[in-house]
């Protein structure tokens, strides 16, 4: 299957991928519903939602800056490094990503959309002020905060992510879905496909004529409409793909 799912990709023009927690789970990063030390006693629904920051703030950045260091601590793994390599190699577009932990970028792509934010960003309550906290140098500084405030207006600070009942960024959404209406393939990695309406993504691909070729430990909301279940660890899994694809184009 993996000579065939490079096959694939090698003739394709317009490939895309679509990832979710799976593939930072390789990389040591706590899934968002992983019950782990002091987060227990919480369900994640009651500490990610603009209602519980309302009520709670400083118990929100207690959970956000908590995840941080963990994420901190987190490498990119050889997973993020294939899709790399295949976009280098011109093959893959963009990836569309889930994941809030900035990996992909951090391991080197550069067509990057993030459907859910970005945990190193943060952004004011009430004004229109954003800041990336890795190109600014202030990670360090907002972990060591109480309650982050905005250097423009003095108002609460947030996580630059999408939390519970919120929509997801149109224009990334837009882009997304634009580019999965044009993909001749998509790779699918690591997530459950059922967080919608990003799960959505390969669904479009696949009725536009694209082929789904998807990478995980286990079946997923996406694996009945899959042309290619490649099972296994996506860390594992996509470097004997680039490896394979690699040796099809020199051919």
């Amino acid at each position: 299957m993996i000579v065939e799912v490079a096959g694939v990709l090698a003739s394709s023009k317009n490939v895309i991928a679509f990832t979710g927690a799976g593939i930072s789970a390789e990389s040591g990063v706590p899934t968002f519903r992983g019950k782990d030390g002091l987060w227990k006693k919480y369900r994640p629904e009651e500490l990610a939602t603009p209602e519980a920051f309302a009520r709670d703030p400083k118990l929100v950045w207690e959970f956000y800056k908590w995840r941080i260091r963990k994420i901190l601590q987190a490498k990119p793994n050889p997973a993020h490094y294939a899709l790399v390599e295949l976009e280098r190699m011109g093959i893959l577009k963009a990836v569309i990503t889930q994941n809030v932990d900035d990996l992909h970028r951090e391991a080197g792509t550069n067509n990057l959309i993030e459907l859910h934010g970005n945990i190193f960003r943060v952004k004011c309550t009430s004004c229109d002020y954003r800041e990336y906290l890795k190109e600014t140098g202030r990670v360090n500084e907002i972990l060591s905060q109480e309650l982050p405030r905005c250097p423009k207006c003095n108002s609460l600070l947030r996580p630059d992510v999408v939390w519970f009942g919120e929509p997801l960024p149109e224009g990334a959404l837009r882009k997304a879905f634009r580019l999965a209406e044009t993909a001749d393939a998509v790779i699918v990695v690591g997530t459950s496909g059922v967080v919608y309406p990003a799960a959505y993504i390969p669904f479009i691909v696949k009725e536009n004529g694209g082929t789904v070729i998807e990478v995980n430990v286990q079946e997923s909301g996406i694996t009945p409409i899959a042309d290619f279940f490649c099972r296994g660890k996506a860390g594992e899994v996509l470097p004997r793909i680039v490896e394979e694809v690699r040796r099809l184009l020199n051919e």
